[in-house]
């Protein structure tokens, strides 16, 4: 079942009935936004309800050791495209965190965007389409993905059995990623981090808070693991305040001008892509968010 993204799937939807598919797409969105499952069922609409992981002629590349994904994946990625579908349709092939793939990998991958095989469909799923090769952008038709509604995941998660009060409260700090409120569900220490992570940012970003403490978090959050994952809830934080501005007043009072909020929008997006990059110190760059906040 897919959760939100129903403009997407009708768009892909026609694209097939049109038989104007493409041989490659590229979705991008913020992390567990459901783009990995959305691609799957878009295989099954393609391949029939029994087209899963585990299929012959899916094939799913993902980062080796989940740091990169090297050229040895791709090249055994071309080969098994080689082959003609084993009794699908058509063979696809997913490759998950694209923009966690090498520079030789890319280059590797490029040659068989250029050559597209027939009767094969290349779905790169990221949140970081930037840090693709511009040529392999350039050769794959782009679906974006955006953080669904609040009240989709809310509604969702009352289908599965969850009561009202619960489902409210996960849909809201899921922050529009259906994928984060079903790792809730089933993990609730991470209910509770990410409780800790939006209390956080909220007293960070307060205006009470001095430049010297502000940039002293900075410090210590370089030296946390879960970094990525951090800036990218701040960024969901941020888009849904962003989106509430749009409510009536009567709803919310936001805390936020909308201009403001688009200026730290965007430098949450610019410091996820250089921290990504590797080439500048990630600790500048955070120093550099919080004259923002």
């Amino acid at each position: 079942m897919i959760i939100g993204h129903q403009k997407q799937w009708q768009f892909l939807r026609k694209s097939l009935e049109l038989g104007k598919r493409a041989h490659a797409y590229l979705f991008s969105g913020e992390t567990q936004l459901g783009k990995k499952k959305f691609a799957l069922e878009f295989a099954k609409l393609i391949n029939g309800e029994n087209f899963d992981f585990g299929h012959p002629d899916l094939i799913l590349i993902e980062p080796y050791e989940g740091r990169e994904i090297q050229i040895i994946q791709i090249r055994e990625l071309i080969q098994k495209l080689s082959l003609k579908p084993y009794s699908a349709f058509l063979k696809v092939a997913m490759i998950d965190q694209a923009h966690l793939m090498n520079s030789e990998a890319q280059n590797c991958f490029l040659k068989t965007l250029e050559e597209p095989k027939g009767n094969t469909i290349l779905i790169l799923i990221t949140e970081a389409p930037e840090t693709l090769f511009p040529t392999i952008r350039s050769r794959c038709e782009i679906i974006k993905f955006y953080p669904v509604k609040i009240s989709e995941i809310e509604n969702y998660l009352e289908s599965q059995g969850i009561s009202k009060e619960k489902s409210k409260a996960i849909a809201r700090l899921s922050l529009g990623r259906p994928g984060l409120a079903i790792d809730f569900l089933t993990n609730p220490q991470k209910l509770e981090n990410q409780k800790k992570i939006i209390e956080e940012l909220i007293k960070i970003s307060s205006g009470k808070t001095s430049l010297s403490l502000r940039f002293q978090y900075a410090k210590d959050l370089v030296m946390n693991p879960e970094l990525s994952e951090i800036l990218n809830i701040w960024l969901s934080y941020f888009r849904t305040l962003l989106l509430e501005q749009f409510l009536p007043p009567e709803v919310k009072k936001p805390e936020y001008p909308f201009s403001k909020l688009k200026n730290i929008i965007k430098q949450i997006q610019n410091t996820i892509f250089l921290i990504s990059t590797k080439n500048i110190n990630p600790r500048l760059a955070l120093e550099i968010l919080m004259l923002e906040l």
